[in-house]
């Protein structure tokens, strides 16, 4: 993994702003620019790992901490009894941009099928 820092790092630091939803000491979560539903909330972990594998291989406690971020995001965004999809893109043919892991919340609306359609 480069050393450069990646856009969520910046964030995370303050030196970008961001809508933040909800942080704890190891995750941060704030709203996607480009949302892809009408909740679209992005939970970063604060230590860095490329994509979901690499953080499940090296630290399965703070994925954990990832996925219990994002339920909590669900409920202070009023959708964890109508429901939501947690989604975690991994590298490039899989949509990942910024190789800092992180999942996408979605919901506050009906979400359509997932994957390519026949």
């Amino acid at each position: 993994m480069s050393d450069a820092e990646t856009l969520f790092e910046r964030i995370i630091a303050g030196e970008i702003p961001a809508d933040v939803v909800y942080e704890d000491d190891k995750t941060f979560a704030f709203r996607d620019i480009n949302p892809q539903a009408k909740v679209h909330v992005l939970v970063v972990p604060k230590k860095r790992f490329r994509n979901v594998g690499e953080l499940a291989a090296s630290d399965p406690e703070l994925l954990s901490a990832v996925v219990l971020s994002a339920r909590k995001v669900a409920e202070l965004e009023g959708i964890a009894e109508s429901g939501y999809r947690v989604v975690f893109n991994t590298d490039g043919d899989a949509g990942q941009t910024v190789f800092h892991v992180h999942a996408h919340v979605l919901g506050g609306e009906q979400l359509g099928l997932f994957g390519r359609h026949a």
